[in-house]
């Protein structure tokens, strides 16, 4: 007889119950997938690369090419860019022939590539022989990336020492300004009656570009000589209109005095007597000759931009001469001609021009330079002799 445990068996549940007497199946293994056949990526890849790079290649070539230095030393080439437009391989021709890129191909192949549709802009350049044709290509087209450069015009420069200057910066070519400076149809259009922009490059510091076009150089310098006009006519309270009601004379007359103070002297506290001396030269009835100026620097001047004008010019080398002061053919020769000559002899600053405009009250006729920097002041010629033979005594043998 068994014997019963003190516990009831588990109860079934109806899932159990259902499954109990079913024989279990085995499970059927799924069939491993069949390996597919690796395809050769790398080897695609690595064609797909090279061909790559046998495109790429030529463009590398180009840009390299195009950020190396040209093939001179840096001689500063004039260059006048026409005003029809010039093809890629035209324009690189043009550019070897002047001597600064070796290879037209390349350069034409540069243009394309970066700069496609860029205009060129016409007119006389400035470059150096040694620019990457990238730098060439940019002053070409007068991009605004590209360098600028800071330049003090001096006072008392003429417009030829501007010019200089100007070239020693690579801003543009004396030559080219020089044209500017005495081209009819731009100082119409800048309201200048003379014969120049003489005295109207006013002397002050500017930042320009470099290869920048000499009228846009020359525009700016003139509209800065009338901003300190209007200036000083305020201060002044309307001294120009004064001058133009009392002798007729427009800003023009005003800077061609103040240009002969500025090249008389660079002592501050003589500019208002020197304008006293040439305002009563104009004035004075009993001065001779007439109404004469008498400056040395107005015959200079006319040698240096007239030289074919006059004989006594032949080999003028910045010396002036007695013969210079006779001769009646230099129409700046002030010693011969009454008056005012044909127009500023350089660039008067604001206190030459404020001189012009408000000279000192004197009765000087006369005055020489006496050795120290400063001049002498005469009323008389005698007076004035004394004063010439007193300065060569204190300069020595």
């Amino acid at each position: 007889m068994t014997q019963r445990s003190g516990k009831k068996p588990a109860r079934r549940t109806g899932a159990a119950k259902r499954t109990a007497g079913r024989k279990s199946k085995p499970r059927k293994r799924r069939k491993a997938p069949a390996k597919r056949r690796a395809r050769p990526r790398r080897r695609y890849y690595g064609l797909a690369g090279a061909g790559l790079a046998v495109l790429l290649a030529p463009i590398v070539t180009v840009l390299v090419w195009g950020a190396l230095p040209g093939p001179g030393t840096g001689r500063q080439v004039e260059l006048d860019w026409p005003e029809t437009p010039t093809s890629a391989s035209s324009a690189g021709e043009r550019l070897e022939r002047a001597g600064l890129i070796k290879s037209p191909r390349l350069f034409a192949a540069y243009l394309v590539l970066v700069h496609p549709s860029l205009a060129r802009a016409p007119g006389p350049h400035l470059f150096a022989d040694s620019l990457p044709p990238r730098d060439l290509v940019r002053r070409l087209a007068r991009l605004g990336s590209r360098p600028k450069v800071r330049l003090t015009v001096p006072e008392g420069y003429n417009y030829i020492q501007v010019g200089q200057r100007l070239q020693q910066r690579g801003v543009c070519s004396a030559r080219a300004f020089g044209q500017a400076v005495t081209n009819r149809t731009l100082l119409e259009s800048l309201r200048i009656s003379g014969p120049s922009a003489e005295g109207y490059l006013f002397p002050a510091t500017y930042t320009f570009r470099v290869d920048d076009d000499p009228k846009r150089v020359l525009q700016r310098l003139v509209g800065q000589t009338r901003r300190r006009l209007r200036k000083l006519d305020r201060l002044h309270r309307g001294a120009l209109s004064r001058l133009e009601k009392q002798r007729g004379w427009s800003e023009h007359e005003l800077l061609t005095l103040a240009s002969i103070i500025e090249r008389e002297t660079g002592h501050s506290g003589e500019r208002r007597k020197v304008a006293s001396v040439y305002y009563n030269r104009l004035d004075d009835p009993d001065f001779r000759p007439l109404h004469t100026l008498q400056a040395d620097p107005t015959a200079g001047y006319g040698c240096l931009v007239q030289p074919d004008a006059a004989a006594s010019c032949a080999g003028y080398s910045g010396r002036i001469t007695p013969a210079m002061l006779r001769d009646p053919d230099n129409p700046y020769n002030t010693y011969r001609h009454p008056g005012l000559p044909p127009g500023p002899i350089a660039s008067p600053g604001e206190r030459s021009i404020a001189a012009a405009i408000d000279p000192a009250h004197t009765d000087y006729l006369f005055f020489v330079a006496n050795g120290a920097g400063g001049h002498t002041f005469s009323r008389t010629f005698n007076e004035h002799n004394a004063a010439i033979r007193q300065s060569r005594h204190d300069a020595g043998p």
